[in-house]
């Protein structure tokens, strides 16, 4: 079978990171899966593979929203009309221990799919988990409880989930910012797929508006985020080798592919102090981050041995990943046009983001 697993893989390369490609293997279609991982996962059910995708890629769709939420603003002043920075981040979030396994027998999973009595293990590792450690072996049951086909959880790829951005941010009128975050639709190449950004912001800083002729020694400000990134990409999952259809079966399979979102909305109370071009803030606010992912499209099941019927639109998630408060301290350099940036954060997902730009 070929890549269930594109998605993840192609996520990664997006955020500059190539480990996923080790854990895909490749799959051929017999139902015998050895390293292929989420390559045969399809073949058992739609809701054990919605199950175990959703429980595994946890951790990326956790550390994908808390970068969405990052990085937008490193003080509460707001700049003069049509003054503005551009600047590129990169923010890396920490997967905690609780999110780096899951116990496959605890999640709810059907009689179609079971750990292999031989498995060493019944603890697999989380996107965010372990590279090294023994992962479950499953089998595929059919109808009548036979083995029809066998497959090992992948392994972990990262604990620490990054997220790049680049973003303009512009003064429009008194005491107020917008931001703007884009990136134009990627192909990424080698039928990975195609990925796109899209985000804004506004601050307005409250405390100048009572200023009057003696301004505040401090600035306080309230700031609205939203940003999304856009994934799709083409999948190619056949029968295996010698089924045939059941009858009734759909046999068109041209149309399977990956569609998903991933966004980030947050709501911030900023303080900074300017001090010469030395300005610390600090932060709080609320943040939640959403996940829309589905495989689309007809795939076969093989059912019993030498037959398979299809299954349409597989595999759909949409949860909110995270939901709550979150706390950010940092600060940043203006030396001139150019500006460093550097910040924390404290929430579900701890994270760290850094950056550079220039404006005035």
């Amino acid at each position: 079978m070929k890549k269930i697993y594109a998605l993840i893989t192609s996520i990664i390369l997006i955020i500059i990171v190539s480990q996923a490609n080790a854990q895909n293997g490749n799959g051929n279609g017999n139902g015998n899966g050895g390293g292929n991982g989420f390559s045969q996962l399809i073949k058992s059910s739609p809701a054990d593979a919605t199950l175990l995708f959703q429980n595994y890629a946890e951790p990326l769709f956790k550390g994908l929203g808390t970068g969405l939420n990052s990085g937008w603003n490193n003080t509460a002043k707001a700049k003069k009309f049509l003054h503005f920075d551009l600047r590129i981040t990169a923010n890396i979030a920490e997967v905690p221990t609780s999110d780096q396994s899951f116990d496959v027998t605890k999640i709810g999973l059907s009689n179609h799919l079971q750990v292999d009595p031989s498995s060493t293990t019944n603890i697999a590792p989380t996107f965010g988990g372990s590279k090294n450690a023994p992962t479950p072996l499953m089998d595929i049951k059919d109808n009548n409880g036979n083995t029809i086909g066998t497959f090992n959880m992948p392994n972990g790829v990262i604990k620490y989930i990054p997220a790049p951005d680049i973003q303009l941010t512009i003064g429009i009128f008194k005491n107020t910012d917008l931001t703007v975050r884009t990136t134009p639709t990627i192909n990424i190449g080698n039928n990975s797929g195609s990925v796109g950004e899209i985000g804004f912001g506004i601050k307005h800083d409250i405390i100048q508006d009572f200023a009057g002729k003696k301004p505040f020694p401090f600035d306080l400000a309230i700031a609205l985020n939203y940003n999304r990134i856009n994934y799709n990409a083409p999948l190619n999952v056949q029968p295996d080798a010698g089924t045939v259809p059941a009858s009734g079966s759909q046999t068109d399979f041209s149309n399977q592919r990956v569609h998903g979102y991933f966004s980030g909305t947050n709501v911030q109370v900023i303080f900074s102090k300017k001090l010469l071009f030395f300005t610390p803030f600090v932060s709080v606010g609320y943040q939640s981050a959403n996940t829309s992912l589905g495989i689309l499209g007809n795939y076969p099941i093989t059912t019993s041995a030498g037959v398979y019927s299809t299954v349409t639109d597989p595999v759909q998630i949409n949860e909110t990943s995270i939901s709550g408060l979150r706390a950010d301290v940092g600060f940043q350099l203006t030396p001139g046009f150019f500006r460093i940036f550097v910040s924390g954060s404290i929430a579900e997902y701890k994270s760290v983001n850094a950056g550079i730009g220039f404006g005035f």
